[in-house]
Formats: C-alpha cells, structure tokens, sequence
C-alpha cells in the first residue's frame, strides 16, 4: 500500500499573551514589503509583515492616532536600518521591531513575538 503525503508546510504563528500561540497563515502567503490582518481569538487584530529579507514581525492593526484598524494596509520602509510600517491614513511610522512610533516617542503599539513551525499534512 502507498500512502501519499504532502510536502511539509511552513506555518507562520503569533503570540498575543506568554505562553499562548495562535497560527495565522502558511508563510508561503505572505508577500513581501506587504501586510495582512490576523485576527487574534480575543478579537484584537494584529497586522502581520514580511520584509524582502524574510523577516516577519507582527504589531497590533490598531493605529493609535485614529483607531482604525488599518496599519496592516501601510507601506513598509526602513529608517536608519530599522523597519517600519507607515499608518496609511496619518502616515505615522511605527517601528516593526519595537512598535515605537518614529514620529512621536509617548506613543506606541503592541509588539508580537512570531514564529515558524513546520506542519506535515497527510
């Protein structure tokens, strides 16, 4: 008998709270220099980016200055060699590493730790 499997799959997760880790999407998904929106289980959102070097990070979607959940859709560039993402509406910088805002230092938003894990489906 022959059991046919697939490759695995590389699945990108997130952690809202220590301890507690929630899969988002297959890494393969996410394009580069670009966002996308997660939602987490406690209703938050977090805004999910891939950079050209590979590198994911994750920030809570909710720009403070407006409170539209919209930072996912912002443009993602570097300062100084630190990444940011762009709110597309007030055009604020947050760095992606820190969740400093690089336009006002007394605002800030949620940082989450991401990880890959490699999942096999049969």
């Amino acid at each position: 008998m022959t059991t046919l499997t697939t490759p695995p799959t590389t699945t990108l997760q997130l952690s809202p709270e220590p301890g507690s880790w929630v899969t988002v999407c297959e890494e393969g998904r996410l394009t580069p220099g670009r966002g996308v929106a997660a939602l987490l289980p406690d209703g938050r959102q977090a805004a999910v980016f891939r950079d050209r070097a590979g590198r994911t990070y994750a920030i809570d979607n909710r720009d403070p200055f407006t409170g539209a959940q919209v930072l996912s859709r912002g443009l993602v560039g570097s300062a100084e060699g630190r990444p940011f993402v762009a709110s597309p509406l007030l055009k604020q910088r947050f760095d992606l590493e820190t969740g400093r805002c690089l336009d006002d230092d007394e605002v800030t938003v949620a940082v989450f730790p991401v990880r890959s894990r490699y999942a096999r489906e049969t």
